[in-house]
């Protein structure tokens, strides 16, 4: 058994994070087409469900989402208050573990392996932990569960918003073999279009590609691409 197999890692991705705190504070803009972003040369920090319908995103230009989805509500960001929030999810995920890997103000990563026989399996933990979020902030996280942090990121985006998924050793071959390559870290707009004129679409099709292809493809960076769309990731959670 390797190393990874054993492990029990969560990634938690707050849904809609800005624009959830917004709705939160302001019920009036609930269910509407909200963007938190400012200027018509700025980007949009935060998109809510609503809007994102229309093909808005984060990170997109202002001007590009309003040409988009005109009737936008748009409300300037307020990261002082992102962050007043992001501090009270934090302390819950230290409840269930000191290892907690944070990637923004709403996303970490929990090492929650050595947490099982106090508090109970992952899928357990990961559903406490839901439902602790949404009691003391009202808002909703996504989580991914999985033996390492590629996989864990990859299931908390398979059941958006406010799911869950698991991926284990059951299930990770089927799972993962359909997902768009462009899901993976280190397939980038320019490479996707290189890899798809070769055939490839999926993970399945990556892992399952000759050295030759991915060589050509990648080149000295072709055998990590392959283990990653096989799901194999060792690195630890780095508590911060």
């Amino acid at each position: 058994m390797r190393r990874s197999d054993a492990r029990a890692i969560l990634h938690i991705d707050m849904d809609a994070f800005y624009a959830s705190v917004e709705e939160r504070d302001r019920p009036e803009l609930k269910g509407k087409p909200l963007i938190v972003g400012g200027g018509s040369r700025g980007v949009v920090a935060a998109a809510s469900y609503a809007v994102r319908r229309f093909g808005v995103r984060s990170a997109m230009p202002m001007r590009e989402a309003l040409r988009r989805c005109p009737e936008a509500v748009c409300v300037q960001p307020r990261m002082a208050r992102y962050q007043e929030i992001s501090e009270q999810v934090f302390a819950i995920f230290h409840q269930f573990t000191p290892l907690v890997e944070g990637l923004s103000l709403d996303e970490a990563f929990l090492d929650v392996t050595s947490s099982h026989a106090l508090l109970g399996s992952a899928v357990t933990i990961g559903g406490e932990i839901r439902r602790r979020i949404a009691g003391q902030t009202g808002l909703t996280a996504s989580v991914g569960i999985a033996p390492n942090k590629l996989l864990a990121k990859l299931a908390s985006d398979l059941n958006k918003p406010d799911g869950m998924c698991r991926i284990g050793a059951d299930n990770m071959r089927k799972v993962l073999a359909g997902l768009p390559v462009e899901k993976l870290s280190g397939v980038g707009p320019k490479t996707l279009l290189a890899v798809h004129a070769a055939g490839i679409r999926t993970f399945g099709e990556l892992r399952d590609a000759s050295d030759a292809v991915l060589w050509r493809l990648f080149g000295k960076h072709g055998k990590s691409l392959r283990d990653r769309a096989a799901g194999l990731d060792d690195r630890p959670v780095e508590p911060n």
